[in-house]
């Protein structure tokens, strides 16, 4: 009887083992087919940044126009995508190493707050009682987008001077 009774548990034991293990592995099964379904909305999302990059494409294109005119003339600083500290280090250096008594800070569309807020922080913080806003000159540009539509971009130049 003894040996029939450690028959059975082993049995038992064996038996228990498998049924969890095929549980696990069905229910391991489900979640991959919810992943799938949560990557499928995630491609729409990219497809959104794409969009975003391809605008940021387009100022970029002109922005190279205006590099090489800043070639010949130092003091005008162009605001674009980089780092805010990068313009406002600009704006020093003009200022303290290349000493010219103007530099104007250059900015057009959803970059006109931020060439506000650079001749602000070099104004206000950096070269406190050493520059100040001389003249601020507001306009529009108008060119094509890729498909072909006129479109207008606000632009704006601030002026800072050597008080």
């Amino acid at each position: 009887m003894t040996e029939e009774k450690t028959t059975t548990e082993d049995v038992e034991t064996t038996e228990e083992a498998k049924p969890t293990e095929e549980v696990e592995t069905t229910e391991e099964a489900k979640p991959t087919e919810e992943v799938e379904t949560t990557e499928e909305a995630k491609p729409t999302e990219e497809v959104e940044t794409t969009e975003e990059v391809e605008t940021t494409e387009e100022v970029n294109e002109e922005k190279p126009a205006k590099k090489e005119r800043s070639n010949f003339d130092d003091k005008v600083i162009f605001v674009g995508g980089k780092p805010f500290m990068s313009y406002v280090t600009g704006v020093v250096m003009q200022f303290t190493t290349r000493n010219v008594p103007e530099v104007v800070v250059k900015a057009r569309g959803k970059f006109i707050s931020r060439a506000v807020d650079i001749a602000e922080v070099a104004s206000k913080r950096f070269l406190e009682d050493v520059i100040e806003v001389d003249d601020i000159k507001i306009g529009s540009e108008e060119f094509e987008n890729k498909e072909g539509k006129p479109v207008r971009v606000s632009t704006i130049g601030i002026s800072l001077i050597k008080k």
